[in-house]
């Protein structure tokens, strides 16, 4: 048998001459802006606009505009009692998008999330409460058994081969049966509001040296790891920004860090809340992007098939995904317990569920998998926390609040469509 590869002519005709004219070339940005300068930035900008891969601009672009046109209508919007306020709110739609993104990733969908956290608040009240368990473990058979639901989708989707659709919108109704068979008759089950779940959203440490401490963490955290990659890529021989690049990408992030801290210490001190949102961040990001399960799943999100043939358990990646999308519901359901300080029959229900696929999708997420970042999840809610806000400042009815965020979702999708037609034409799909 000839196992002998043969190259293609040099001279062999192009199939599409068309659309290798309009072909964008892909080019590593740290080798432009290593080569160009400053004129890297802007010639890399120019690639990305002409192949459609924009990232988290428009996003943050947006939540720019929202804070100026709300700010410039009611001088409270920025202030420190606010922002701290929307940073608080915004951690258990945050949570649970999350774990949307996984999913999504896959190119799948979750529709049973906003029930599996009402479950999750339903588990911790009747465990800690009506039967006297220690909250504590209380709190971890909450999100084990979301975990546990998660997984039991996924088992559906993955090895049964039923639509992921249809298995978790049949799990949105069960699940929201299953809580309020949980709660009784009476419905609502108060929770300790100095409890563990009470002081989710409820504790702020006070000190300032708390909130400078986490920035100049996170600052020197984002040096080290850029300036270590850095090493790695030049060890390698492969591509890597000039440490005048990292520098100023530190000084970028050590300004908005530093004034984030000086806003919470004008207020109640630093959220409690918000520092567990950032963690995870911090981790999920680097199991996505760092590590051979977060490889997997965007491979999936790219091919199953290829993916199958390159050795990858397909129905062990799904099913765990699914699992990782319960467990983040479940925090999130634990978040949304602590707001209110009870577990109740209205948990879960109403605009969460948008809210919570709104919130990965404006954030950069994309609905045809294959493309995100857990990150995402943190600029979708500011987005979404920071309109209803905004509009709560100037009196504006829920329903117009439904309606603006529904526009703000749509025009994402659209967005994310269009990108995608751009970059297959331009050869990047």
């Amino acid at each position: 048998m000839n196992t002998e590869k043969t190259s293609a002519p040099t001279d062999a005709p192009v199939v599409n001459p068309e659309a290798a004219h309009d072909a964008v070339t892909a080019v590593d940005p740290r080798l432009l802006v290593r080569e160009q300068g400053f004129a890297g930035y802007i010639s890399e900008f120019k690639r990305k606009l002409h192949a459609g891969d924009l990232g988290s601009i428009p996003v943050v672009i947006g939540l720019i505009v929202i804070c100026a046109v709300f700010q410039s209508l009611n001088s409270n919007f920025l202030s420190a009692k606010n922002l701290s306020d929307i940073s608080v709110a915004m951690v258990a739609t945050g949570m649970m998008a999350v774990g949307i993104i996984f999913v999504l990733l896959l190119g799948e969908i979750d529709l049973s999330v906003g029930s599996v956290s009402g479950v999750s608040g339903a588990i911790v009240a009747v465990l800690s409460v009506t039967h006297g368990m220690n909250e504590w473990l209380a709190v971890i058979v909450a999100i084990a058994s979301g975990a546990a639901i998660g997984a039991l989708h996924g088992f559906f989707f993955a090895r049964i081969g039923a639509p992921a659709f249809a298995v978790t919108l049949a799990g949105l109704l069960f699940w929201l049966g299953f809580m309020l068979q949980l709660l009784g008759d009476q419905g609502t089950i108060n929770l300790d509001g100095d409890g563990v779940v009470g002081k989710l959203t409820t504790y702020y440490f006070s000190d300032v040296a708390a909130a400078y401490g986490l920035a100049a963490i996170a600052v020197a955290g984002f040096f080290l790891s850029a300036f270590v990659d850095n090493r790695r890529r030049e060890a390698a021989g492969v591509p890597s920004r000039p440490l005048g690049d990292i520098v100023l990408r530190t000084v970028l992030l050590a300004v908005i860090a530093f004034a984030a801290a000086v806003m919470f210490n004008q207020y109640r001190g630093l959220p409690l809340a918000l520092v567990l949102f950032l963690v995870v961040l911090v981790l999920t990001d680097f199991v996505l992007r760092r590590t051979t399960y977060g490889r997997k799943i965007f491979a999936l999100g790219g091919s199953v098939e290829a993916s199958r043939r390159a050795g990858i358990n397909v129905t062990a990646v799904r099913i765990s995904v699914f699992a990782i999308a319960g467990t983040f519901a479940a925090i999130g359901g634990l978040f949304w317990a602590s707001k209110i300080a009870a577990a109740n029959q209205s948990a879960g229900a109403g605009d969460l569920l948008m809210n919570v696929i709104a919130a990965a999708v404006i954030g950069g997420t994309s609905l045809f998998g294959g493309r995100g970042r857990t990150w995402n999840a943190l600029l979708g809610v500011m987005v979404i926390v920071s309109i209803q806000y905004g509009l709560s400042l100037q009196g504006i009815a829920t329903p117009i609040q439904y309606m603006i965020t529904g526009g703000v979702l749509l025009a994402t999708v659209v967005i994310d469509s269009v990108t995608r037609k751009t970059q297959k034409s331009a050869g990047r799909a």
